[in-house]
């Protein structure tokens, strides 16, 4: 997968893995990355699938309308990739935290709907529910970050609470920030989620 790798100044931090959103590269969320855990390792990925040229991680049939088959191959896809990256750049496989913002916190969310060991923990900026035709596995104590918001028409409040009942049933330690906007990405919850972050991953 084409991505980009930055090596951090601290080892033990949180490797970030950065997902971006429909039409988005790997260093888009740079920026956001710097400000949750400046010192980690970085993982940047594209999604390999193109929807009117822009990039993505799976295919959808329409707006709010998943390819759940080709979201299944795409999510062990980029669990292998995780895999061959931990390798390659010699890093801790059990230390990775996803960051993903729509399209990319979908795939995220995917991974942790699919795999126990996929991720440490999530921040998830504005995702839906990835599958409901799937029974989650063990998620004891993982944490995961939502970030959503209350006039969000991409993804409606009760779509958050729904993925965030089915994350909690299994077992994660899910931590749910609201704002009142839309599908962007505000500054005050990038602020919170780096207030979580330094708090369920002290250094």
């Amino acid at each position: 997968m084409r991505h980009l790798f930055h090596e951090g100044k601290d080892e033990s931090a949180p490797v970030l893995v950065l997902l971006h959103g429909t039409g988005g590269t790997e260093s888009d969320l740079l920026p956001l990355a710097q400000t949750l855990s400046p010192n980690s390792s970085v993982l940047g990925i594209r999604g390999n699938v193109l929807e009117n040229g822009m990039s993505r991680f799976f295919r959808r049939l329409a707006e709010g309308l998943f390819d759940e088959e080709d979201l299944a191959y795409r999510t062990r896809e980029l669990y292998d990739f995780l895999d061959e990256s931990a390798v390659k750049y010699h890093l801790d496989r059990r230390n990775y935290v996803a960051v993903g913002y729509s399209n990319g916190a979908n795939i995220a969310g995917s991974l942790l709907f699919h795999y126990h060991d996929a991720l440490r923990g999530a921040v998830l900026h504005h995702p839906m529910v990835p599958l409901r035709s799937v029974v989650l596995p063990d998620l004891k104590d993982v944490p995961v970050f939502i970030g959503a918001g209350r006039n969000d028409r991409m993804c409606p409040p009760a779509e958050t609470e729904e993925l965030s009942s089915l994350l909690e049933g299994a077992g994660a330690k899910l931590k749910l920030h609201w704002e009142n906007a839309g599908h962007s990405l505000t500054r005050t919850e990038i602020e919170a989620a780096a207030a979580w972050f330094r708090q369920t991953f002290p250094l």
